[in-house]
């Protein structure tokens, strides 16, 4: 591993990262990194558990969607123990799929099938929050070393810390936008009917709750209809 050329490269995509210029196209980013920069790797993707769902971020290829469905359906698997768990090991590595597995003996020769020849994964984590799981993926057998795995994990930590920014980023676009919108909607509620700030605003609220229905949504009918019916 000629570690100051990926020194080199990590500075870069880190760079690159910075660039992105949404949530999709950061992490995408991140795993096409992963198939460049850590040796052994054929194909990357991101898991993240909502409940004992799975869903795949930027998968590489179809074979990542695979894995992490084929885990969702039988319970157990490297990436959903990785995702699912904030505790305990954060890096997992499977050398050879093809060998028993006491650990996961049933997803092991299932996810062999698919082509899957060793595995190797990582928990997205930063001090606030925990993410999912940067999971890498070889056709063959052993593909992953110490090195591979040193080079994955300093990759992990880039990838946390820039897939938490780009969604925190993307957070305060949504609420600028939110906040512009019942702001808009407040404005035709007040010349409609000669309402104070406060009076519009309650009435948004007010309809919001009575109908089960996001505030946003509310103020997107008002300025898209003028009214609220």
């Amino acid at each position: 591993m000629d570690w100051s050329l990926f020194g080199q490269q990590m500075a870069s995509m880190a760079r690159e990262l910075l660039a992105q210029d949404s949530v999709d196209a950061t992490l995408e980013r991140i795993t096409v990194s992963a198939t460049e920069l850590v040796e052994g790797c054929d194909d990357a993707g991101i898991l993240v558990l909502h409940d004992t769902k799975v869903e795949t971020l930027a998968p590489t290829h179809a074979l990542v969607t695979d894995c992490d469905l084929l885990q969702q359906q039988l319970g157990e698997g490297p990436c959903f123990d990785a995702a699912y768990s904030t505790q305990g090991e954060r890096v997992y590595r499977i050398p050879d799929l093809s060998a028993a597995q006491q650990r996961w003996p049933v997803f092991a020769p299932q996810a062999l099938q698919l082509g899957v020849g060793s595995m190797m994964g990582f928990l997205l984590f930063t001090e606030a929050e925990d993410l999912g799981a940067l999971n890498f993926y070889s056709r063959g057998p052993g593909a992953f070393t110490q090195d591979s795995e040193l080079a994955g994990l300093l990759l992990a930590s880039h990838a946390a810390v820039a897939f938490s920014a780009a969604r925190t980023h993307a957070q305060m676009e949504q609420a600028l936008a939110t906040r512009h919108l019942i702001g808009e909607a407040m404005g035709i509620i007040m010349g409609s009917h000669r309402l104070t700030e406060d009076e519009a605003f309650n009435v948004l609220r007010r309809y919001s709750q009575a109908n089960n229905i996001k505030l946003r949504e509310v103020a997107r009918r008002v300025c898209e209809e003028g009214i609220l019916s």
